[in-house]
């Protein structure tokens, strides 16, 4: 990892546990063990530093939304998978994070907007028809109003004043929002599935005894 990696990986983990506001280039730099001109000389300032980390960071979920889609053996158990994947990624996350990217770095939050919005929207709409194509999910459903129902639903854990963070776990939360979603879609078929994968799951260890 040469020296602009690892001033992009130290200042995602701390952005992602801390938000972004509360970390300083002094924060990132005496982390790493450098001088903030060491910093300066790989980033104009910290609006180009999280500018960065953002687009590096869409594009790593971009491809694991793929690897999800090419894992998965039907579009309930890439709903599994993902839902794994975002507890795991979210376990220890800052809700702020996405607070202080839409206040403080606009630019930044226009790119997960986008992301959000045009990728994330096409991932759901084509897990919505693929399950609607195997019976899996109810064929009654308006695949565009319950596209963009699944985008909107999964800000709901990072509205802190709803679901403040000393009470409430960002993993967890989203674990049950995708659960409801799931269940919302699935026909018989579908149920039997949701159930079956759920077993499987909690037969394994959790991500922190993993770690």
């Amino acid at each position: 990892m040469d020296v602009r990696e690892r001033i992009m990986a130290k200042a995602q983990e701390m952005f992602m546990q801390y938000g972004i506001r509360s970390v300083s280039m002094d924060d990132i730099a005496n982390n790493l063990g450098m001088s903030k001109k060491t910093l300066y000389q790989y980033f104009t300032d910290k609006d180009e530093l999280v500018d960065n980390v953002v687009d590096a960071h869409i594009t790593g979920i971009q491809g694991d939304c793929l690897d999800c889609r090419k894992d998965a053996r039907d579009a309930v158990h890439e709903i599994f998978i993902t839902m794994e994947r975002i507890m795991a990624q979210f376990s220890n996350m800052n809700p702020m994070l996405l607070y202080d990217l839409e206040k403080f770095h606009f630019r930044s939050y226009q790119r997960f907007r986008d992301h959000k919005d045009k990728f994330t929207a096409q991932i759901i709409r084509e897990n919505i028809e693929w399950g609607i194509k195997d019976e899996l999910y109810r064929d009654d459903l308006d695949v565009d109003i319950i596209t963009k129902f699944r985008i909107e639903s999964m800000m709901i854990p990072f509205n802190v004043s709803t679901f403040p963070p000393g009470k409430y776990n960002l993993g967890d939360l989203s674990e049950k929002i995708i659960e409801h979603f799931v269940y919302g879609l699935a026909t018989i078929k579908g149920h039997k599935l949701i159930q079956k994968y759920n077993q499987q799951r909690l037969k394994k260890p959790s991500y922190d005894e993993r770690k």
